[in-house]
């Protein structure tokens, strides 16, 4: 999928605001200051009947928890774009949900997903340079904002165009996936794990049961020390944060890059190899070693198939956290001494990389979810 050509795209007024019950703005859509709710007004919860709880965050679609669902909540609806007052981060939101402090959202209601998902990446890339901590993107200064969108022969915003544009690059992106789990489905099936044998996490690393810190209590910036939750998406990554102190005034010192974390509750079993130094939520352990033949890749093929032995564990009857010492078990290749294979779990990881890396170009040949080229 080429660049797109925008020398025929029209420039429109991104919204208006509500002044009392005065207009103010002939712009697009509606841009709303969401009623603010501070992290003691919320209790987390795994309950599907929670409410999602978004703030000024940039990962995981801005979601910091599900909480519990009061009456006194005012709730912003389904369908409607949620964005920060420092940052140019939007975000289209599936579900009803509630916000943090200094969060909006823009109602997108009346177009279509695929639709919503063509406009938030075309203010992205319009609004990134132009906004900052100090220079709050809030709606009194952006309603009145220009942005460049496809338009129909009667200069109206041709959305039809913008459903087609990401279903084609939705069709893209499924086919790569498909190539991806193709190649590792084939992988799999050259795995004999019949030769391989049992192992007590114990036995390999150290365990931690974590920092046990409440994410409500942290103070969440946009570049610090990642904050490592019960989450399967992003690594685990919730947040980032400050450092943290004790209650002798000491710093925290976080967990080094390379360890591995495991949600004990939520996404049990979750298991990933982090990045960059880290600290934890509840119900999140780190292993560690200084083993050197245990390479980062190695650590990859062990937290899969922790994830993989962990499909008898449930939230709130039987939770990883009471076998993670003791009786849990995952198996690994081993070689002729009966010890774990580090070496053939860091060439099969290897292969993989490489099958994996090679999806990936090709996805970023053809564009990529959060930025259309050309714009």
């Amino acid at each position: 999928m080429g660049k797109i050509d925008t020398s025929e795209w029209k420039e429109f007024k991104l919204g208006y605001i509500m002044v009392g019950n005065k207009k103010q703005g002939h712009g697009l859509f509606e841009i709303v200051n969401s009623v603010a709710y501070h992290g003691k007004d919320v209790t987390e919860t795994d309950s599907d009947d929670g409410i999602n709880y978004i703030t000024r965050s940039k990962f995981n679609n801005g979601l910091k928890a599900r909480v519990v669902r009061l009456d006194k909540f005012k709730v912003n609806p389904a369908g409607t774009i949620s964005f920060g007052a420092e940052n140019a981060d939007f975000f289209y939101q599936t579900e009803p949900y509630i916000t943090g402090n200094k969060m909006y959202y823009i109602d997108t209601t009346a177009l279509s997903e695929r639709a919503c998902h063509f406009l938030k990446s075309i203010m992205e890339a319009t609004f990134t340079a132009n906004y900052s901590f100090s220079d709050g993107m809030i709606p009194a200064r952006i309603y009145d904002e220009c942005i460049k969108l496809p338009s129909t022969p009667d200069g109206a915003p041709d959305w039809a165009y913008m459903e087609s544009y990401m279903a084609n690059l939705e069709t893209k992106v499924a086919e790569s996936l498909t190539m991806l789990q193709a190649a590792k489905d084939a992988e799999k099936k050259k795995v004999d794990t019949r030769e391989w044998g049992e192992f007590h996490l114990y036995d390999i690393f150290s365990i931690s049961m974590g920092n046990k810190f409440d994410r409500s209590k942290m103070c969440e910036v946009d570049e610090g020390i990642n904050f490592v939750g019960r989450s399967a998406l992003t690594n685990g990554v919730a947040c980032a944060v400050t450092s943290v102190e004790d209650k002798k005034g000491n710093t925290v010192q976080p967990y080094p890059a390379g360890d591995i974390t495991i949600a004990l509750g939520g996404s049990i079993g979750a298991a990933f190899v982090q990045d960059r130094e880290f600290y934890t939520s509840q119900n999140v352990c780190v292993l560690h070693t200084d083993d050197p033949s245990i390479t980062e890749r190695a650590k990859w093929f062990v937290s899969a198939s922790i994830t993989a032995s962990c499909g008898n564990y449930e939230a709130f009857t039987d939770e990883l956290n009471r076998h993670i010492k003791t009786d849990f078990i995952i198996r690994l290749p081993v070689d002729k001494t009966g010890q774990p294979d580090w070496a053939y779990m860091e060439e099969h990881m290897r292969k993989m990389e490489r099958k994996t890396n090679d999806v990936l170009n090709f996805l970023d040949r053809i564009s990529t979810r959060r930025k259309i080229d050309g714009v």
